[in-house]
């Protein structure tokens, strides 16, 4: 089969300007850097600026001689800690967020390696696409390698997650975090298998036709290749019991992410009160919830797809529209989302300003180090609020990308008998080519040339059979339920975030 192809051309091509343009052209630090964010951290006051708030007390000489003796023990001069009054009246300074202090921030290279290359597979299935619907005949014969790049993709987003809850696992200090974490696993994992019990004709989960798809063909492929006898070579108990772990294992990678959100939301619902953008905070918060609904059988299928209205003799969408509907928003609720995380980031930075005055209230005295070790420590964690933000929404497009191009979806919302014909022709061009090629490698003399015919030919029937085992159905099913369970669980952390802010909140938590 054709392998070097048009698809090849536009990866290479991507690569090399991931390799020479990404440096320089970021899309994670315009997010953060740009006017357009104009995000604005606050600086902690200098020592001399606190010293006036608490003058040094006189020392009797020998006590200046023996801590200049330990100065010179120790190797050079070490800052003493001093004390000042809580409700000092001393200012923050304000600076924009320029790279240079990005670069020393934790998970910063993580961040932008994550959204850079999310947004250069983008760009690279895009053109795939593309070509994939203007010469479709051709594009069959090649592999479509942009689903690596997709691929790639949810691994690093996996990746990061994991990482990022592993913070909540380090040292002696976070078992709230870990028993929170284990406790929201053990949430998701019962809300799973409630929700794999629901039937096909409520949730629509595809579940059932991927498991019956899965077993029929792989029964044939084991009566075929291996002689065995079998009605399927998996439960359905057992495949529904590891989807519900993998389920509790997203709904825990997804609880901080949540939370974190959820506390961003209400400070900047309280710094744009009065502001009319306050309802497109309000539409991006519940625009998951629109998704997940998507998927709810009598919300959004039968009132759309099935249901005729007064003065029509059809319903306003067919299925293949539908699919393709739920796709665009998808995409259009990841924009939206994206172009909203600066006003985010900027509640988030505005803590540090929130905690300072909550200190100003209270009565006793704090170090300099302490106060200032507050304000750094809001800066500090940037980027990992910023991967919060924005990991959960590359893996749920990313997802929704792999549903549409393994589930046989369209953009156009073209209808299934059209796909289908183009897939049988393309089909049978591509076998064609196959003989063809096993053909002429028959003609060339030489053992060697003969080995590599047969393990071509042997590679040409493993992978037919695999298409035939992993059909179209299957990879809907699955990638279908993930994309809704990820939808859900994105919504859902942020919902309870939301509530505990409500009624539990701590206002100086970070």
């Amino acid at each position: 089969m054709a392998v070097l192809g048009i698809q090849l051309v536009i990866t290479l091509m991507m690569a090399t300007v991931l390799s020479r343009v990404g440096p320089h052209l970021s899309l994670a630090r315009w997010l953060l850097t740009s006017k357009f964010a104009g995000l604005v951290r606050y600086l902690h006051p200098s020592d001399e600026e606190l010293r006036t708030f608490a003058p040094a007390p006189r020392l009797d000489k020998k006590t200046v001689k023996k801590a200049r003796q330990q100065e010179k023990r120790e190797g050079g001069a070490k800052e003493q800690a001093f004390q000042v009054p809580r409700n000092a009246d001393y200012s923050l300074a304000t600076a924009p967020v320029e790279l240079t202090d990005l670069v020393q921030l934790r998970y910063y290279s993580e961040y932008q390696w994550l959204l850079d290359f999310s947004c250069y597979s983008l760009i690279t299935y895009t053109l795939s696409e593309l070509y994939i619907s203007l010469l479709p005949a051709k594009a069959a014969l090649e592999v479509n390698l942009s689903l690596v790049w997709v691929v790639l993709v949810l691994i690093f987003t996996y990746k990061l997650l994991l990482s990022l809850n592993g913070l909540y696992f380090e040292g002696e200090e976070a078992g709230g975090e870990r028993s929170l974490v284990l406790v929201m696993g053990g949430v998701y994992l019962l809300l799973a298998m409630m929700a794999l019990v629901v039937g096909e004709d409520t949730l629509e989960t595809g579940l059932e036709e991927a498991y019956t798809s899965f077993n029929h063909s792989a029964a044939e492929f084991l009566e075929t290749n291996a002689g065995l006898d079998s009605a399927g070579p998996a439960s359905k108990l057992v495949l529904k019991f590891f989807i519900a772990l993998w389920c509790g294992l997203i709904g825990a990678l997804f609880t901080f992410p949540g939370l974190r959100v959820a506390r961003m939301h209400w400070d900047v619902l309280r710094y744009h009160e009065a502001s009319r953008s306050k309802v497109l905070l309000h539409l991006g918060f519940i625009a998951p919830l629109v998704l997940t609904c998507l998927w709810v059988r009598p919300l959004a299928r039968e009132p759309l797809t099935e249901r005729l209205y007064r003065g029509r003799t059809e319903p306003l969408l067919t299925a293949e529209q539908f699919e393709a509907l739920r796709l665009y928003l998808v995409a259009a609720t990841i924009a939206f989302r994206l172009v909203l995380m600066p006003r985010y980031l900027q509640a988030y930075l505005n803590i540090a300003y929130d905690k300072v005055s909550m200190l100003r209230q209270e009565a006793g005295k704090i170090s300099n180090t302490d106060l200032q070790r507050t304000v750094v420590r809001v800066f500090y964690y940037l980027c990992v609020v910023a991967l919060q933000y924005v990991a959960p929404m590359v893996l749920i497009l990313h997802l929704a990308l792999l549903y549409k191009t393994l589930g046989g979806g369209t953009w156009t919302g073209a209808s299934v008998v059209e796909v289908a014909a183009v897939a049988n022709v393309t089909e049978e061009m591509g076998e064609a080519v196959v003989e063809e090629d096993l053909g002429l490698g028959s003609l060339l003399p030489g053992q060697a040339e003969h080995t590599v015919e047969e393990l071509r030919q042997q590679f040409s029937l493993a992978w037919s059979s695999l298409k035939h085992v992993f059909t179209v159905q299957v990879f809907r099913g699955l990638l279908g339920f993930s994309t809704w369970w990820c939808c859900f669980a994105w919504f859902a952390s942020a919902a309870i975030g939301i509530g505990y802010q409500s009624y539990f909140a701590d206002p100086q938590a970070v």
